[in-house]
């Protein structure tokens, strides 16, 4: 009798834990005995994994090399830089892509595209932006999911491939952030790209 009831009560522990975990959001440890986490937790996990300050962050530059501008994690190309003078025929189809120092400017075939500010800035940033909106841009490659088409180098069509919650994660660590107001330059058109 004792056993069975100890049996039972196991079973009725191992079930409550599994409906708080599903509802508390957080996941359960894979198989190596992982420490579960919450979705922002993943998120930033995600974001660390997939270099994404290598581009969405500026750089300090120190003797051992850029390292990102921790007050300005996420912000994207800062809206006061200006890119360097370039040969626009080093960045015709077939030839060379060019970055700035900072990496949060690239130039290639497509014109020259910048980094956007992450940060849930309301004015600046993706403070207005859903979970929803966030999702469909990154399954379509489309800015706020329906407008203009997202540029080289970023790798939206990898993204396309996450899982909804890996998106979802990834989305709630970008609100959690701390809001920079930093307004991105806008893209130019391959036709313009000038040298600067």
């Amino acid at each position: 009798m004792r056993k069975g009831l100890l049996t039972c009560g196991l079973l009725l522990i191992g079930l409550a834990t599994i409906i708080l975990l599903q509802t508390s959001g957080c996941s359960a440890p894979d198989q190596e005995g992982a420490v579960m986490q919450s979705p922002v937790e993943r998120g930033k996990y995600l974001v660390t994994l997939g270099g994404c300050n290598d581009c969405h962050t500026p750089k300090n530059f120190t003797p051992q090399g850029p390292v990102p501008d921790e007050t300005r994690l996420l912000a994207g190309h800062p809206a006061d830089a200006t890119l360097p003078e370039f040969d626009p025929a080093l960045v015709a189809p077939g030839n060379w892509y060019l970055f700035n120092s900072h990496l949060t400017a690239g130039v290639g075939p497509w014109g020259i595209s910048y980094a956007a500010n992450l940060t849930p800035d309301e004015a600046t940033g993706m403070g207005l932006w859903t979970e929803e909106i966030f999702i469909q841009a990154m399954r379509t490659g489309k800015h706020m999911g329906t407008g203009r088409p997202i540029l080289p180098p970023m790798p939206w069509q990898g993204l396309a491939e996450a899982t909804d919650e890996d998106l979802k994660a990834l989305f709630a660590y970008l609100k959690s952030v701390p809001p920079v107001k930093n307004a991105v330059p806008a893209p130019v058109e391959p036709g313009e790209v000038g040298g600067k």
